[in-house]
């Protein structure tokens, strides 16, 4: 069975690409270091991450990134005998403007060393490169329009004003003309732009509706590179908007065809689950990738199954491996790959793995867009048991270390070992709540002095709410503070999942804002998947 989704937890914005029997799908990381993860698989059921090519200041520095900003849309391609990785590191978030700048890496081996970033423009994001059959290469992005409403070429949307496309030469970057040659459908905020040719048609492959739960796949095909590209006849091909179907935010894709000659979409969605306080319904895992068949039609792509719901389920070939439990007490001796950190390409100033221990050297607080000392891994289910073991002697309330649940930096619970005046080392809950730049939130009743030694901390989630533990050597495990909302640590907490794109990590963390760089020692990390 393939069971969607296929990369479980944050994975959005998958581009897929195929060379001889092998798939790869590369994915968004937005500020987590290192960027984009790249999939591979040879049957579409079993996928290990193979790499995250984005690992030197010379392809990607993030700090001072905003949240939900560097690396957006990876394309990834192969051609010449070469892989090729197109991305955005978008720099400026909110308001009118997006900072946004393109770039292509390459290597001739998916798990290689990547070369230095070649920059290529900034015209707009979700840049994708297309190889034409008579060796020309060309570089499509969507055209970012700050002028506001009644300005652009498409009347839903203004901002998104009409898919671009350039002539690129190797060696040489962008030349000749710039060519706009769609302006979406009037389901809008149409990005994404990903260009396939078959049976003399060139395909243009895009996404609409934004990134919530009006997103789309929408589709067009023209005889010519230039254009002009008509519609297909239902607009779009995979779309869950107003339904209430288990998979939604169906959007944001890339067509393959396989090696047995087969055809399949790759899209992102979300799973949402009813909150219990009556927000409504959220995804805590994030957005995920999934696939589904598709077939020809009159040379226009449909779903297999019809309509436009993706299936969560569709018999093909056997699943050889389930996901892995990721228990690692103690650490092994390299950093687990499932484990990221934010925005700084420079991680020896923020940690350090030596015989199983990992050390966090206190930098800035989780509210910084710079330094933080933050070693994480995404949740991949709705209901999971993390825990570690920390060694920590703060001597003021300025140094903190513990175990946290992230979103963001305005969006994270965290269970804080810390200093107190009155009581000593202690623990407590501090949260930011969903407004950027707002004040912290120290959890009422939460605050407890403990004893000398290492200290274990736990935290439960369970698809709504969420509880964090703590145990010493003279204790057992106690639960610490109330149960906590985990609708907070989701795209639709706080501002909402039409400006919040990444997804829910749990992890170590630690800062020292007094400027002394205090250090904190983990021992051991695991996360067991409940259900």
């Amino acid at each position: 069975m393939i069971r969607n989704p296929i990369l479980p937890g944050f994975n959005p914005d998958p581009s897929i690409c195929r060379v001889g029997e092998d798939y790869y799908i590369a994915t968004s990381t937005f500020e987590w270091y290192p960027g984009v993860q790249i999939h591979h698989s040879r049957d579409l059921v079993n996928w290990t991450l193979v790499s995250r090519p984005l690992n030197r200041a010379d392809q990607l520095d993030m700090r001072g990134n905003p949240d939900s900003g560097g690396i957006w849309a990876p394309c990834l391609s192969h051609a010449n005998g070469v892989f090729w990785l197109v991305y955005t590191d978008v720099k400026r978030l909110g308001g009118s403007f997006k900072d946004a700048h393109n770039y292509i890496v390459t290597c001739p081996d998916i798990d290689g060393e990547w070369s230095t970033r070649e920059y290529i423009n900034s015209s707009g994001f979700d840049p994708s490169l297309f190889h034409d059959d008579d060796g020309r290469k060309y570089w499509v992005n969507p055209q970012w329009n700050h002028r506001g409403p009644g300005t652009g070429q498409n009347a839903t949307h203004s901002a998104f004003d009409g898919t671009l496309l350039q002539e690129y030469k190797p060696g040489q970057g962008l030349i000749g003309p710039i060519t706009s040659i769609y302006p979406g459908t009037s389901r809008g905020l149409t990005e994404a732009p990903h260009l396939f040719k078959r049976n003399g048609y060139y395909y243009l492959t895009t996404a609409e509706g934004g990134t919530g739960y009006q997103h789309a796949v929408s589709l067009a095909r023209s005889r010519s590179i230039l254009g002009p590209y008509e519609d297909h006849p239902d607009l779009h091909v995979i779309c869950a908007a107003d339904t209430d179907h288990p998979i939604q935010r169906t959007g944001h894709g890339q067509y393959v065809e396989a090696a047995d000659g087969r055809h399949w979409h790759t899209f992102l969605i979300g799973r949402p689950i009813p909150d219990d306080q009556g927000r409504g319904r959220f995804c805590p895992l994030g957005r995920e990738t999934g696939i589904e068949e598709v077939v020809w039609k009159d040379d226009w792509l449909y779903l297999k199954n019809g309509g436009f719901l993706p299936r969560s389920e569709i018999d093909y070939g056997p699943e050889i491996k389930g996901l892995s439990d990721s228990v690692h007490v103690p650490f092994p001796a390299a950093m687990p790959p499932e484990f990221q950190w934010l925005r700084s390409p420079e991680p020896d100033r923020l940690f350090q793995l030596n015989q199983g221990v990992l050390t966090l050297t206190g930098r800035e607080s989780l509210g910084s867009l710079f330094e933080t000392a933050l070693v994480a891994r995404r949740q991949e289910d709705f209901k999971y048991s993390a825990t570690t073991s920390v060694a920590f002697v703060p001597d003021t309330y300025q140094q903190g270390a513990g175990l946290t649940t992230y979103y963001n930096t305005s969006k994270f619970h965290a269970l804080v070992l810390s200093y107190d005046p009155s009581l000593g080392r202690c623990l407590s809950i501090m949260s930011m709540l969903g407004v950027p730049n707002a004040q912290l939130s120290f959890i009422d009743g939460a605050l407890t002095a403990i004893p000398d030694g290492d200290v274990e901390l736990r935290v439960d989630v369970d698809h709504a709410t969420q509880q964090f533990y703590w145990k010493s050597a003279d204790t057992d495990w106690q639960a610490i503070g109330p149960a906590m909302p985990a609708y907070l640590i989701s795209d639709e907490g706080g501002v909402g999942e039409h400006s919040s794109f990444t997804g829910a990590f749990v992890g170590m963390f630690a800062y020292d804002v007094s400027g002394r760089a205090k250090q904190a020692y983990f021992n051991g990390f695991s996360y067991i998947r409940n259900g």
